[in-house]
């Protein structure tokens, strides 16, 4: 099923390719093209099968992402970061699942992970108070998940959840004006004193341990492999996308270039242009089969039983920061060689490049945090870490 979605994908990435410029100056996805990749089963891949869900491999997924980031990587990062909520929503008590799907099982959840929510202990549950930002594709989502600190009676933190809140609960504030990304419309989510029921609530620690609830309800394997994998290759995807959109750009418009400097001559004859395509191709080719590797070694591994091995955890991660690395690079040496033309707004090469600059700040794509983690861990040193 997930390769249908994929071949489903490529067939809408023609129009998205054509309302990329518009969805970059309007600062949103059209409606027309979230309805599209809902038809065609995006939000579904990593969805539970029990909710109409595909329990697709995440391979497929990742590869729908890329297609899509290559027309659009405003698109593409919505499509990757709305899609991967469903599996984190399997994650969560049944109880919060039905709640999400049971009407609708076509709801979306966006997220603002990063933990600056309070959370004061109340009878069932918790009161919640915080102000979220980055929440891409808010409002196209009737539910949030919420990054937050559990405070205890001495005013300090003593646990780190993930919450599941309802649109009813919070407000979004329209505050999204940046240099890439800017279809996203990654707003700013509040909330205010709203009670959290003791259900729709998950501690980061049972997540990275593979332990939540959602698991007894749903046993596939899908569902026994790290958030920290998951997730984070989720942000790396549409930047690769994003990569491997400006190379085909790059090919299809230098390719006919005569150069009015330089001597002159055909760009395309050009030896230090062809090695760098050959670097820009083969740094998009490597941080793709690295990250599909890994994933697909996570899964072959829960579906079979075993336990995940630290080592392939931290490769995981590793891989994965360096996947938007060579990405980043590889459009930085095609903006960079395809001259004072691709400094043009509107120009898919000055926009991939603005896009792929953008997805790599995210805090997923923390580098030298993960390089190191991976190095202590070869080393033999104990590493604590819920991102891993």
């Amino acid at each position: 099923m997930g390769n249908t979605v994929v071949e489903a994908v490529r067939g809408l990435v023609p129009a998205i390719a054509d309302r990329a410029q518009d969805t970059d100056t309007a600062g949103r996805v059209p409606d027309k093209t979230v309805r599209e990749l809902i038809d065609a089963g995006v939000f579904r891949m990593l969805q539970p099968r029990r909710h109409g869900g595909l329990e697709a491999d995440p391979v497929d997924f990742y590869a729908a992402v890329r297609a899509v980031s290559a027309a659009c990587c405003s698109t593409g990062w919505l499509a990757s970061v709305l899609g991967v909520h469903p599996w984190h929503l399997a994650l969560f008590s049944g109880q919060a699942q039905d709640e999400v799907w049971g009407s609708d099982p076509d709801t979306l959840l966006s997220s603002a992970y990063a933990p600056v929510g309070r959370l004061t202990p109340a009878d069932g549950g918790y009161e919640l108070t915080g102000h979220w930002s980055f929440s891409s594709g808010c409002e196209y989502a009737r539910w949030a998940l919420l990054g937050a600190l559990v405070v205890g009676d001495q005013g300090r933190p003593v646990d780190f959840m993930t919450v599941l809140v309802p649109r009813t609960d919070y407000r979004i504030e329209q505050v999204w004006d940046v240099v890439g990304l800017r279809g996203t419309a990654s707003n700013d989510i509040v909330v205010d004193k709203a009670f959290v029921p003791a259900h729709r609530v998950i501690r980061n620690y049972e997540q990275a341990q593979l332990s939540g609830p959602g698991q007894q309800v749903n046993p596939g394997p899908l569902y026994r492999i790290p958030f920290a994998a998951v997730f984070t290759t989720a942000v790396t995807a549409p930047v690769l996308g994003a990569a491997a959109g400006g190379y085909e750009s790059y090919l299809s418009v230098m390719n006919e270039r005569v150069r009015l400097s330089l001597g002159g001559g055909r760009f395309a004859e050009d030896p230090y242009a062809q090695v760098a395509i050959a670097r820009a191709a083969s740094d998009i080719d490597a941080a793709i089969l690295q990250t599909d590797r890994n994933i697909a070694e996570l899964l072959a591994h829960a579906s079979d039983g075993r336990d995940l091995p630290m080592e392939l955890r931290l490769r995981t991660r590793r891989d994965q920061v360096r996947g938007t690395e060579r990405a980043v690079a590889a459009i930085d040496l095609l903006f960079k060689t395809a001259g004072g033309n691709s400094l043009r707004r509107g120009n898919p090469i000055e926009r991939a490049w603005r896009d792929a600059h953008a997805g790599s700040v995210h805090v997923a794509n923390d580098t030298e945090r993960a390089l190191a983690m991976y190095g202590r861990g070869a080393f033999g040193l104990t590493v604590e870490d819920n991102l891993v």
